[in-house]
């Protein structure tokens, strides 16, 4: 296996969860794999001569598999961070293989990522990541009730919102450091990770037992942690491919225009919504202060021009 060119760009790219799953399909197999199809068509572009790390979404992917585990009552549900992980599989496979069916030259690998948060994180006492189907507010209110869940605004009608915290530290950093350097492209960071903690011995184990990081019932933003990579593995661009193929000032208002250049200071002068494209912007313009390089939001379809710099809403300072 040779090394990635020295001149190749090192590029963080994040997938979203909507990306790979339009707001308007029924979450099937086959639409999962049609959608997984058209990303691998786009990343391939960008991939070839780069170094790259992909990240992707599982807010559909999740939810529904929480959806899943809730019908069958036999069995306790299992938790998100383990239902994280197996989006994570899930997606990282099919990502894995059509890539490596449009690049076949190229080893792809995926890695279940593990991400520390705090359990002190105000998020918990605060759920705010949409995950699952939207639901008319009839269905939702019943949904809530039957399973326990928050609901929130998405768009004309809910889904379900579980907590969020902020990513800390990615666990697998060197091993995603060793295989980029090598000319892998990599998998990673997939629904954000999978959210773990520092937690103190339980009450049942010898005296003296350290505390140890253990799953946490939550759900990592995957732009944060694409922004977090992004800045830890001195990326070069961090693109963030959506559903849109830009920012856009007054959205939805007579006066909406998209953005095709701005710096942080001038975004944070406007107002994104915080279920879909706060985070984005966010994650964009944290990666941007932190490192002086450039972050680009836009289409997936516009991938190889965002990074050519004509397309998308061009992030720098």
């Amino acid at each position: 296996m040779s090394a990635v060119p020295t001149t190749a760009l090192r590029i963080v790219l994040a997938l979203g969860g909507n990306a790979l799953l339009r707001r308007d399909q029924a979450m099937t197999p086959a639409n999962q794999l049609a959608n997984v199809r058209r990303a691998a068509t786009q990343v391939a572009l960008v991939a070839r001569g780069n170094e790259l790390l992909l990240t992707h979404g599982n807010g559909p992917q999740v939810g529904l598999l929480a959806l899943q585990a809730s019908a069958y009552t036999a069995v306790p549900a299992y938790p998100l961070d383990v239902l994280g992980a197996e989006t994570d599989g899930m997606l990282g496979y099919l990502l894995e293989q059509e890539l490596s069916n449009r690049l076949p030259s190229r080893a792809v690998a995926t890695l279940i990522t593990r991400v520390e948060v705090r359990l002190t994180d105000p998020a918990f006492d605060a759920p705010s990541k949409p995950i699952g189907p939207v639901y008319a507010a009839a269905d939702a209110e019943r949904v809530a009730i039957r399973h326990g869940w928050t609901m929130a605004a998405d768009g004309t009608g809910m889904r379900r919102v579980v907590p969020s915290p902020a990513p800390m530290r990615v666990m697998n950093l060197q091993s995603i450091r060793w295989l980029l350097s090598h000319g892998v492209l990599v998998i990673a960071g997939g629904g954000g990770g999978v959210p773990v903690a520092m937690q103190p011995a339980a009450a049942d184990e010898p005296s003296g037992t350290p505390p140890s990081l253990q799953g946490v019932e939550a759900v990592v933003d995957k732009d944060a942690t694409s922004a977090l990579l992004a800045r830890d593995l001195q990326a070069d661009v961090l693109l963030i491919a959506t559903d849109v193929p830009a920012l856009y000032a007054d959205w939805s208002l007579p006066t909406q225009r998209p953005v095709l250049t701005a710096t942080p200071a001038e975004l944070s002068s406007m107002n994104f919504a915080t279920g879909s494209m706060g985070p984005k912007v966010q994650a964009a313009c944290d990666f941007v202060r932190a490192t002086g390089k450039r972050a680009v939001i836009g289409s997936l379809d516009d991938i190889q021009a965002m990074l050519q710099g004509t397309a998308g809403t061009q992030i720098s300072l």
